[in-house]
């Protein structure tokens, strides 16, 4: 059988295939190949050295290899004789187990192999800012309440409706687009998918936002708390879990509580469980915890949960049940690891449903509001060292998600907050220096 790569690059034109992967941190590595080289490089894998990125590997390790997956490959709409293929991570012939796509990869597996397939559809948010990030990058959003601003909005329309057309020439189903609750902020919204193919969308949208942005002249940022005195990004991901064999949503059943099945509580269930260590996963930098802890912005409201909790249509809540068959996970940001977040969400609703978890009673309250009222409610961590402690006790996770990536993700978090907490800040010398 030819090269799948060689078949495309001569319909579509194709010039250079950008073989990609995502490290421990979300950050995507790539290398360009040449289409005269590709069937080798689909056959044998573009080599890397691992230590060279967010990886838990050294000097001394031999050489990894990225086997693109050609199921997955992208044009790029705004470089047309380049495409962008994402790809699993293999040394000595195995897979490598922290690899973030190979995780996921296996998790999709086991839920297959227990009669499932779990469909996710995501809402990543982002702000279009200044070159040298340090302001919005247009002066006169400045509203106090700027969500679907459509003033605000129009003045972007350029790169937003630029970002929109690509998604619809790449077959999306994207159908909204609007300016969010900060200034400068955005969301864009297209179809739901199987959750490997949300994975890769996600991944591929934040390079397309960032290029597209770069294009005009501009900056796109994920970051969860890019501004103190404005909502953070948030990334929730709505969910549904289907028969493996029979086109049927597993979730939705018109007699349960809101349309929502026992099944579909169990899986609930595992995300209540879970959250807390779950955190250092869908919220994995030191920023994060600011978003998730902030006080009050200037739009009246965070928009992020700071307990684990769930509610019906309720957005004030880590979990809300928009409505029949499917529930949003509304817990993870903007610096997520598409694989890795979609990954653990997957393993703690697997674990609610071997376990038969009970997510507990559905508090209809406004937990901005009236959080004294859920007495047993959870906190969510206050910083990430806490979320990383939380991981590391965390049973089904680790024996979800596997024990290679579990020593190398508690590596590389450690380390990350290491360098954090020995880093010396202004506000010390502000507070300290004539104690």
């Amino acid at each position: 059988m030819g090269s799948k790569l060689e078949v495309f690059a001569k319909k579509n034109g194709i010039k250079y295939f950008l073989i990609n992967f995502s490290d421990l941190n979300g950050v995507q590595r790539s290398k360009l190949v040449p289409t005269p080289a590709i069937a080798e490089m689909e056959d044998e894998g573009a080599g890397f050295a691992g230590f060279a990125t967010f990886l838990d590997m050294t000097p001394s390790y031999p050489d990894m290899f990225c086997l693109p997956d050609p199921n997955s490959v992208i044009q790029l709409p705004w470089k047309k004789e380049v495409a962008w293929v994402p790809g699993n991570l293999s040394m000595n012939d195995k897979f490598v187990d922290q690899a973030p796509r190979v995780i996921l990869s296996k998790m999709i597996q086991k839920a297959k192999e227990a009669g499932y397939v779990m469909m996710g559809g995501v809402e990543p948010e982002f702000m279009l800012i200044s070159n040298d990030g340090e302001s919005i990058s247009d002066a006169k959003d400045i509203a106090g309440k700027p969500c679907y601003d459509q003033q605000a909005l129009m003045r972007r329309y350029d790169v937003i409706s630029e970002i929109c057309d690509n998604m619809i020439s790449l077959g999306w189903g994207t159908y909204q687009n609007d300016h969010e609750d900060a200034n400068g902020q955005f969301e864009m919204n297209w179809d739901y998918s199987d959750l490997m193919t949300t994975a890769d969308r996600h991944s591929f949208f934040k390079f397309m936002v960032k290029s597209i942005a770069e294009k005009h002249d501009l900056r796109a940022t994920f970051m969860p708390k890019p501004f103190g005195h404005l909502t953070g990004n948030g990334c929730h991901m709505h969910i549904s879990l289907w028969n493996s064999k029979v086109s049927k949503n597993l979730f939705h059943d018109e007699k349960g509580e809101l349309g929502l099945s026992s099944l579909g509580y169990n899986f609930l269930g595992g995300l209540i469980k879970n959250a807390i260590g779950m955190c250092a996963i869908t919220n994995p930098t030191v920023n994060s915890y600011k978003r998730l802890n902030a006080p009050v912005t200037n739009s009246g409201a965070t928009w992020s949960p700071n307990t684990v909790t769930y509610g019906g249509n309720n957005r004030t809540h880590m979990v809300r049940i928009p409505g029949p068959g499917r529930i949003e996970f509304r817990l993870a940001d903007g610096a997520a690891n598409p694989y890795l977040m979609a990954a653990a969400i997957l393993a703690s609703g697997m674990d609610g449903i071997e376990n038969k978890v009970d997510p507990g009673k559905r508090l209809d309250i406004d937990m901005y509001n009236e959080s004294e009222k859920a007495k047993n409610a959870k906190k969510l961590p206050l910083y990430l060292i806490d979320a990383i402690r939380e991981f590391q006790r965390n049973k089904p996770l680790r024996s979800y998600l596997g024990e290679e990536f579990y020593h190398a993700y508690l590596k590389i978090k450690n380390i990350e907050w290491n360098d954090y907490s020995r880093s010396l800040t202004q506000w010390e010398k502000d507070f300290t220096l004539d104690c």
